[in-house]
């Protein structure tokens, strides 16, 4: 999305599971879907601030034939209905389906797959995003890579498996308990602006 004046959107990538939902092996099915604590909020606030919210997430469980993208698709329409309960929203999904030891023309090695860049290069293309003023998100090291690579400030939180990735992170990657925390953090940064 361009602002009215022409100038690109600023945009908060974020992971989804341990960043946005309860770390779960494999996570397709709905009923076994539950969000962090404070994570419709968080998501309200970057909403309100003006923030474009795009969702990042490697699914390698489709290359290795665990759920289909179908599953993931259910799965994401599920979560914006449950954020739309509590006046949130994600502006868009990128996944990664791919794996190099997976299967069939999922078993590939790609652009897409954090820590590599494509999911936010292909975002930052597709909605006019300016990925030096932007936020990428996660629990882990490969989320914080993927958005070092894309040129964005990077964020680590400690759930999911960030608390055991934070001492691997490169320094200026700010680390905060969760998602609202560092949502917080930057609302107020990005206020200050």
């Amino acid at each position: 999305m361009v602002l009215g004046d022409g100038a690109l959107k600023r945009a908060v990538f974020l992971d989804r599971d341990g960043t946005i939902n309860v770390e779960k092996d494999y996570l397709y099915r709905v009923e076994d879907f539950e969000f962090l604590p404070g994570v419709p909020q968080a998501l309200r606030l970057l909403n309100e601030a003006g923030f474009l919210v795009v969702v990042v997430t490697n699914q390698s469980g489709v290359a290795r034939g665990y759920y289909t993208e179908e599953d993931v698709d259910t799965l994401h329409r599920h979560i914006a209905v449950e954020l739309a309960k509590a006046a949130a929203r994600v502006d868009a999904w990128y996944y990664c389906p791919h794996h190099p030891s997976g299967r069939g023309s999922y078993s590939l090695s790609c652009r897409c797959r954090k820590p590599l860049p494509g999911m936010l290069q292909e975002a930052a293309r597709r909605h006019h995003i300016d990925l030096a003023a932007s936020v990428m998100i996660g629990d882990k090291l490969a989320d914080v890579e993927a958005g070092l690579a894309a040129g964005c400030r990077t964020i680590l939180v400690r759930t999911g498996y960030g608390a055991a990735e934070e001492a691997r992170v490169p320094p200026g990657t700010l680390v905060c308990d969760d998602l609202l925390a560092g949502v917080l953090s930057l609302v107020r940064r990005h206020d200050e602006v």
